[in-house]
């Protein structure tokens, strides 16, 4: 399905049409490769509090406003009741709503699919974040591997291959969807434009105060900027308007920018994930997440797999001044039956079975609850270490993985068409290899220091 942009320059005709009130700022393209962003065109000093944008709440894209707009929109509605549970997510019934407006716009004549409304022409504002990983072409996608990127956008891609099957099976039926989006060849509904609509949600929605998650018209043009550099805060004011504000002590001189953050605290993977590049400011990886799988001749496999509730991993985080880690999953995978670890199919009260766990004849509902049985085990100092080096291990294997094709991948960079996702890439190799040295480096020391505590004798007990 092909689409059609408008200039950033129709833009404030757009927002003076739908009320978007703005006092001194509007959007234009910036300098550099971010595409747009929010400029005063005046001076503010430090004590303004006043906002500088104020979007009124019909234009404010949540759960709660589509379903509202659904009742006064048959073809909407329908597909919300088609597609089911998807849509009574904010996500879900947000890229919906956004694929009946680029199917409107695609459109012409008799064709028209919807009412026009301001977010018709909204999203022709907004083209699609190419630079996010999900529209990455296979070469560039193969500079993330080794990273904890390549896991993340190889789940990523599933799932939205299976949200994508989910909304051709649950409409083909309609017909409106079937002219206009199953059976029109190259003019139809494709993957792509699934991703496409992914992307501007992902790069794009805020967690607005009283509202959760949400699409904003005119605030997601600001950019990101972490710490003091961050210039305003986006809130809910009393009459429900979105409003952009400067933040306290800021002085804002005239053609600055009007940055938002997009958190602080997210890690260089997550931040290429989300929003297609890592801040020139990060010059660490922060955190990551990397898999863990359990040993295929553990005879509990199966059993574990089913079981854990908690993701199949760990996380690595910085913590002053050295490398931490976090993950309930570690010890279902390094805790077996020997030891007092068990799993029993029982009935329920309504006729069913269900898969139960057991540490020592308690019953263990959570993977987090297991480490606060064994901490109380005199052989808890064993299951630590076990856990350790289990880790360890992981960190080592990712690390031979990034390491391996580095000279390979350098190769293709220097050939490509476009750099951009390479330089975000190397630049997130660099950041997760520093980190996970760091890690390796860490783990290595715990490792004597619970041998000595543990003596030659337990040392047998750690397999």
């Amino acid at each position: 399905m092909r689409r059609e942009y408008l200039s950033s320059d129709y833009l404030e005709k757009w927002a003076d049409l739908n009320n978007v009130q703005r006092d001194g700022v509007n959007v234009h393209n910036t300098d550099d490769d971010k595409g747009h962003g929010i400029f005063a065109d005046r001076s503010y000093p430090s004590s303004s509090a006043k906002p500088i944008v104020i979007v009124p709440p019909h234009l404010v894209l949540s759960l709660e406003t589509l379903w509202i707009y659904a009742k006064s929109n048959r073809r909407l509605e329908g597909i919300f009741e088609a597609v089911g549970d998807y849509s009574r997510t904010a996500r879900g019934a947000i890229l919906i709503f956004l694929l009946l407006q680029i199917t409107q716009d695609a459109s012409a004549g008799s064709d028209r699919v919807t009412v026009s409304n301001p977010w018709t022409e909204y999203v022709r504002f907004v083209p699609p974040e190419g630079h996010l990983p999900t529209l990455w072409d296979e070469d560039a996608r193969a500079a993330a591997v080794g990273t904890s990127l390549e896991a993340a956008l190889s789940s990523k891609l599933r799932s939205l291959e299976r949200e994508f099957a989910h909304l051709r099976n649950s409409t083909a039926s309609i017909a409106w969807c079937q002219s206009c989006w199953w059976n029109s060849g190259e003019e139809g509904l494709c993957f792509r434009n699934w991703k496409e609509v992914d992307s501007i949600y992902r790069s794009r929605a805020l967690d607005l105060p009283g509202t959760g998650h949400a699409m904003v018209p005119y605030i997601d043009m600001a950019n990101h900027a972490s710490g003091d550099d961050t210039v305003a805060l986006y809130e809910t004011d009393a009459d429900g308007n979105a409003v952009l504000v400067i933040r306290e002590g800021k002085i804002l001189k005239m053609d600055d920018e009007v940055t938002i953050t997009y958190g602080d605290d997210k890690g260089a993977c997550e931040m290429l994930f989300s929003y297609g590049f890592i801040a020139d400011s990060m010059t660490s990886a922060r955190e990551l997440f990397l898999n863990l799988d359990v040993p295929d001749d553990d005879p509990l496999k199966l059993a574990k797999n089913s079981i854990a509730r908690s993701p199949p991993g760990l996380k690595l985080f910085e913590s002053g001044g050295s490398v931490d880690w976090d993950s309930d999953f570690v010890w279902l995978v390094c805790i077996n039956k020997e030891d007092g670890l068990d799993f029993r199919l029982l009935q329920t009260v309504d006729g069913e079975r269900e898969l139960k766990m057991f540490w020592k004849d308690e019953e263990i509902s959570r993977e987090s609850n297991l480490q606060n049985l064994l901490k109380e085990e005199q052989l808890w100092d064993v299951f630590h270490l076990r856990a350790i080096v289990t880790l360890q291990s992981r960190v080592e294997e990712q690390l031979l993985a990034l390491q391996k094709d580095k000279a390979s991948i350098s190769s293709v960079y220097e050939l490509a068409k476009d750099e951009y996702p390479y330089c975000q890439t190397m630049k997130l190799r660099q950041l997760e290899e520093k980190l996970m040295l760091q890690a390796y480096e860490d783990f290595e020391n715990k490792v004597p220091d619970l041998n000595q505590l543990l003596g030659p004798s337990a040392i047998l007990m750690l397999t």
